[in-house]
């Protein structure tokens, strides 16, 4: 998907990143570790919106 704000012929400075690529290289990188279980959001600094929504949500069936 290309980007919605730059323009096909301005010039992009910045790095690039082919995501098929930094996807396998990132596979392979958990793998080497054992596939470590990655530590969830504790959630501790939620605001009250985002627990409204999240409350919302687990009310309707959800599980997020």
């Amino acid at each position: 998907m290309a980007s919605k704000r730059l323009k096909a012929e301005e010039k992009w400075t910045g790095r690039r990143v082919d995501f098929p690529v930094f996807s396998d290289a990132l596979s392979k990188r958990r793998a080497e570790l054992g596939n470590p279980e990655l530590a969830r959001n504790s959630g501790k600094n939620r605001t009250e919106s985002k627990k409204a929504l999240l409350k919302a949500i687990k009310d309707a069936g959800g599980n997020w």
